[in-house]
């Protein structure tokens, strides 16, 4: 096969709610017994497999007449090593995108809209016909990149996570978080349920839904919007809310939400015997433990993400 270029291109994939299925329920036969016995509509589940795996085919195909192909599954990312010419595709949804762009640096990366009616994909700009002609323009470097600032934890034990949307601080599971939190000459102990740090990207996703809710709060139960707060998506500062703050006599809420510039960082130091996490865009699974005797520093990372525009 004749290429244009001998660069490998990596396919991002994930895996499809009935792949998910059948993970956990061993054959497609026994989920669709379960979804169905449970009254919901089994064929969505498989329409929505077919289409993902049409695309992925599809994708696959036209990237081998362009260059050297590496597909990799996302649940993978944590322990791909990726070359320093790598031209990354993601095969949406947006989450993918996101989770992709914490492990690169410096790679442009391609979102692709795998089904546009099922999908709104903000950070998916392109479809799979479009591959052909685009990933040939951005090995020569001819697609406009948008920059997209990422938040960096660092732990005292030298540990690091990178957030593209957010990252979250905070208990395992539904039960309270204590440590001390510290921002500039500012520092109080608190009790939560966790604390949001979000870049300019993930501004209109976890941090305006915790915004709303305390909007609607103060509203009196009312409908009141929160005010919006979209920011860049290559500002270089974070924003922080502590979610449902505690006030106690071992506890304060002053320092609930803010901002957290560039250079400067956002300490906690946990006060948590177990079950303490800090974790990024949503990826439970890929957590850092944040138990006694730990301390992150959240502040902008050093890297940047490359969106293709």
């Amino acid at each position: 096969m004749d290429r244009r270029t001998e660069n490998k291109i990596v396919l991002v994939t994930r895996k499809t709610r009935l792949e998910e299925l059948v993970a956990r329920y061993n054959t497609a036969n026994q989920a669709k017994f379960y979804i169905e016995h449970l009254g919901a509509d089994f064929s969505d589940y498989v329409r929505e497999h077919d289409t993902y795996q049409a695309c992925m085919r599809d994708a696959e195909s036209a990237l081998r007449h362009v260059g050297r192909v590496q597909l990799v599954e996302r649940g993978f990312l944590p322990n791909f090593l990726f070359g320093p010419d790598d031209v990354v595709v993601a095969l949406g949804q947006d989450g993918l995108v996101a989770n992709t762009m914490k492990y690169l640096d410096g790679h442009p990366l391609v979102g692709v809209n795998p089904d546009p009616a099922r999908w709104d994909g903000v950070l998916l700009p392109f479809r799979v016909p479009d591959l052909a002609t685009l990933v040939p323009e951005v090995l020569a470097r001819r697609r406009s990149l948008q920059e997209v600032t990422m938040a960096k934890a660092t732990l005292n034990d030298g540990q690091v996570l990178y957030g593209v949307n957010d990252i979250f601080i905070g208990p395992k599971s539904h039960t309270s978080a204590r440590y001390t939190i510290r921002l500039g000459d500012r520092e109080e102990r608190q009790s939560s349920s966790g604390v949001i740090i979000s870049t300019g990207l993930g501004s209109t996703g976890w941090l305006k839904s915790l915004q709303a809710g305390a909007a609607a709060i103060m509203a009196g139960g009312g409908t009141r919007q929160a005010q919006e707060q979209a920011t860049p998506w290559d500002a270089d500062y974070l924003h922080f809310t502590v979610r449902e703050p505690f006030p106690s006599k071992a506890s304060a809420v002053s320092l609930v939400a803010g901002g957290i510039a560039a250079r400067a960082d956002l300490t906690l130091v946990s006060a948590m015997a177990e079950n303490g996490v800090i974790f990024s865009d949503g990826i439970e699974a890929d957590y850092l433990e944040f138990n006694a005797g730990l301390t992150v520093a959240v502040g902008v990372a050093e890297k940047r993400g490359y969106l293709v525009v």
